[in-house]
């Protein structure tokens, strides 16, 4: 086995990345652009709702995404009920983006928590009608069982409130996830430094998809490539195996042995 370990595998495909980019607020199309190669990334999301389909050549977002290298997952972001996510799903899927969705039904504008009712009742819809579902959902275990049990090729907890920057914070919620569900679980929203990423990461989570960490940085194209080594340093330290937390200090060379 590759120190990479298990490979991350979604609904049968395989990924050598375990970064997951997206495609807003960036400074510009171009910028975008290279995050994406320099991140290594091999799947980016991008909001139908907020996609400009009057946009031609160079002012439109897809003509800047290169479908041979990248796996299309369009996202349900502005979504508030179960029919609404459903209804864009649809929309993505007339469009010719993807059958494969980031499912997100929000509970309010100002904290961008998800609604987990409605969208474990998207969730339910969508999966019956084909799609690829990977719902970003609260860091619930048993929020995550019932999406796993709904049928959804990953769980996507969130780490901190979407665009927020401030991190992991409750990773106990995170491993109690990972103990419920056999699916893939990815690390979405909350990130805000490549230290954030590599937490999430020694966790033993599967993946971790940020925008805002990258797109807002002051340089992003640096920023992609921190976050493509820290999302590999985060993963090799977790199936390496980290030493046991003690409360005091413990001599880096043994004593045993030694002629007093």
């Amino acid at each position: 086995m590759s120190i990479q370990g298990k490979p991350f595998t979604i609904a049968g495909v395989t990924f050598a990345s375990r970064l997951i980019l997206g495609t807003g607020k960036y400074p510009s199309h171009d910028v975008m652009k290279r995050c994406h190669e320099s991140s290594g990334t091999e799947m980016v999301t991008v909001a139908v709702r907020r996609l400009d389909l009057k946009a031609t050549g160079e002012a439109s977002l897809m003509r800047w995404i290169d479908r041979e290298r990248l796996r299309l997952l369009p996202n349900t972001a502005l979504c508030y009920t179960a029919e609404d996510a459903v209804r864009t799903c649809r929309l993505a899927e007339e469009l010719g983006m993807s059958k494969w969705v980031k499912l997100e039904v929000l509970g309010d504008e100002k904290t961008l928590y998800p609604d987990v009712e409605e969208t474990v009742k998207a969730a339910r819809i969508l999966v019956k009608e084909g799609f690829t579902v990977l719902p970003y959902t609260s860091d619930d275990p048993i929020t995550a069982r019932k999406l796993e049990d709904a049928g959804c090729a990953a769980v996507m907890p969130l780490g901190a409130p979407i665009g927020s920057g401030l991190g992991i914070r409750n990773p106990h919620n995170l491993r109690l996830i990972l103990e419920t569900v056999k699916v893939p679980v990815i690390v979405d929203a909350g990130v805000g430094t490549a230290s954030d990423a590599a937490i999430a990461m020694e966790l033993g989570v599967d993946a971790v998809l940020m925008n805002t960490a990258i797109a807002g940085a002051q340089d992003p194209v640096r920023m992609a490539v921190a976050m493509k080594k820290a999302v590999e340093a985060g993963r090799d330290a977790y199936l390496a195996g980290r030493i046991p937390r003690k409360a005091y200090g413990s001599a880096s060379s043994p004593l045993d042995g030694i002629v007093q």
